[in-house]
């Protein structure tokens, strides 16, 4: 794949995700204003995240990692491939309606394993409504696979933009039914809610990832790809094979999830014991992850999306060294993203979580702040650990790369033990992203020792020298800046959350402008890519424009 290629599709895709984010933040607004915080908003995001969790263990994660590289070999049978993709797309959407089925009969058995406090003397209503919100959002779990292989399809003919704008469909019918409700049915309550309104929501929740999903539609017959119900699994058996890895993958992605959660909400409960008024424990641990997730979100998932496909097609073709230098670009593309956001949620942690993260108190914003400042160690490995995961994809070993996973896992479920007993109270989740940050840095070098089998030996030096430049350069534009907000703290202790929010976007701006100076007098040819990027979003917006 052509630079100038990959850059234009990653430009389509991140336009697509700034948007999708944009949306996504007016929508949660909404949810907050007509839910609010309390016992009624807990019962709807148990069972609206619920669908999301079991797809991404039991499905999701085979999908995303298997779909392509086996569509790509399909496009040389006869029928360019339509035969393959029915048959799978047919076979997983059954497997997802009985996945469907069996969770809501045993809806009542899901909530009380993610929420066993419903279950408590005297919370009867909460369990009753969470129950009913979990049946009426788990038949989202067909629509989300639906959504992820049709995307797949239209991603491995090299159509990458719609599967990054088709959530801001979803995002846009929450926020007329949050909208509507927030107008027509306001004050609404744990207690006032009625039967019909808790099914509106539901309901309507599940609409919008129908939405999501249906617009693809229109998209894969542009494409000429015919898609049509095709019972059998005849040449399926090795997709299969491949995903049972996949599967085991997620499954110890999910079980090192599950200890971060128990140890995070484990340090909630000592807080609350101590008499602790900051807030500690997992959602400052949550709010954080969002935020370090942004850049990985809007710019790797980006270019892994559009590389994928190519790197498939060299695999196929024997093409190692191509393999080897697609990745390596990949990564040194990234960088120039990811290190800049690594230092900056280092240095402004606590700045940029006091600016964005309204109706909290000023302590407890501060301290997701900490938290974002423990997690940026990670960023960046954690991004390159994902770029080279698909090199193993594309060589269709989903079998390896278990063992990286295994190692992660095991290095960050010991350093979670290790603080929540030798850590204050208050510095537990600050310890979780310092445990999430080491743990993709150790699981680094694991990868790319298990990724020699494929491409040969892909050292360290490839793309360090490189990602060092990237920090100096950060580090020129970013710390003047940042002994410049220490100052006019000692200054002004009690800056309104507008000024601190200007003063934000002042250090954005700035740091900006003079990371791209600092990259251009260090010589890193990457840094082209920003430029490449913006111009691919305005003639992607002015496109759009013009059709409009």
């Amino acid at each position: 794949m052509k630079s100038n290629e990959l850059f234009r599709a990653s430009g389509i895709m991140a336009l697509g995700t700034i948007i999708s984010r944009i949306t996504g933040f007016v929508r949660g607004i909404l949810i907050v204003a007509v839910l609010g915080t309390t016992l009624l908003a807990d019962t709807y995001n148990v069972a609206n995240t619920m669908p999301n969790i079991l797809y991404n263990l039991l499905v999701g994660g085979a999908l995303t990692a298997i779909f392509i590289p086996q569509l790509v070999r399909s496009f040389d049978h006869e029928d360019g491939g339509d035969d393959f993709a029915s048959r799978l797309i047919t076979t997983i959407s059954l497997i997802l309606l009985v996945l469907v089925s069996l969770g809501m009969f045993f809806a009542p058995a899901l909530v009380r394993l993610y929420a066993p406090e419903f279950f408590t003397t005297g919370f009867e209503t909460e369990q009753e409504i969470a129950i009913a919100f979990t049946r009426y959002c788990l038949p989202q779990i067909f629509f989300l696979g639906l959504f992820t292989m049709l995307g797949q399809v239209a991603n491995a003919r090299g159509s990458f933009g719609p599967l990054m704008w088709a959530p801001i469909a979803n995002n846009l019918v929450g926020i007329a039914l949050f909208g509507g409700f927030l107008i027509f049915s306001p004050g609404i309550d744990i207690s006032s809610i009625t039967s019909n309104q808790v099914a509106l929501l539901g309901w309507g929740t599940t609409f919008s990832v129908v939405v999501q999903a249906l617009v693809l539609v229109p998209v894969i017959k542009k494409l000429g790809i015919s898609i049509k119900p095709k019972l059998g699994v005849s040449g399926l058996g090795k997709s299969f094979n491949l995903a049972g890895w996949t599967l085991v993958y997620v499954l110890i992605s999910q079980l090192g999830y599950l200890v971060t959660v128990n140890v995070a909400t484990t340090a909630a409960v000592r807080s609350a014991q101590e008499g602790v008024v900051t807030g500690v424990g997992y959602t400052p641990y949550t709010f954080a992850y969002f935020v370090m997730l942004l850049p990985y979100s809007i710019v790797t998932i980006s270019i892994i999306t559009a590389i994928l496909p190519h790197i498939s097609k060299l695999a196929l073709d024997g093409k190692r060294d191509e393999v080897k230098a697609q990745l390596i670009r990949a990564v040194r593309l990234v960088g120039v993203i990811t290190v800049p956001s690594a230092v900056a949620f280092l240095l402004f942690g606590p700045l940029i979580t006091q600016s964005i993260f309204i109706g909290i108190s000023n302590d407890d914003s501060r301290y997701i702040g900490y938290v974002l400042s423990a997690l940026s160690f990670g960023l960046v490995a954690f991004s390159i650990n994902l770029i080279l995961i698909r090199g193993f994809n594309a060589f269709e070993d989903t079998k390896t790369q278990v063992i990286s996973i295994v190692v992660i896992n095991i290095f960050s479920v010991a350093m979670s033990y290790f603080f929540l007993y030798s850590l204050k109270t208050q510095w537990i989740t600050v310890g979780l992203g310092v445990a999430f940050s080491a743990s993709y840095l150790v699981g680094l070098f694991v990868t790319l020792r298990l990724l020699k089998k494929h491409i040969g030996k892909l050292a360290l030096s490839e793309f360090l020298g490189q990602h060092i430049r990237l920090l100096i350069a950060s580090l020129l534009a970013m710390l003047p800046l940042f002994a410049m907000t220490q100052y006019i703290s000692w200054l002004a202790l009690d800056m309104s959350r507008a000024a601190r929010a200007g003063e934000l976007l002042v250090v954005m701006v700035i740091a900006f402008f003079t990371y791209i100076l600092a990259a251009k007098a260090l010589h890193i040819e990457e840094i082209s890519m920003i430029r490449h990027l913006g111009s691919s979003i305005s003639r992607r917006s002015a496109k759009t424009e013009e059709n409009e």
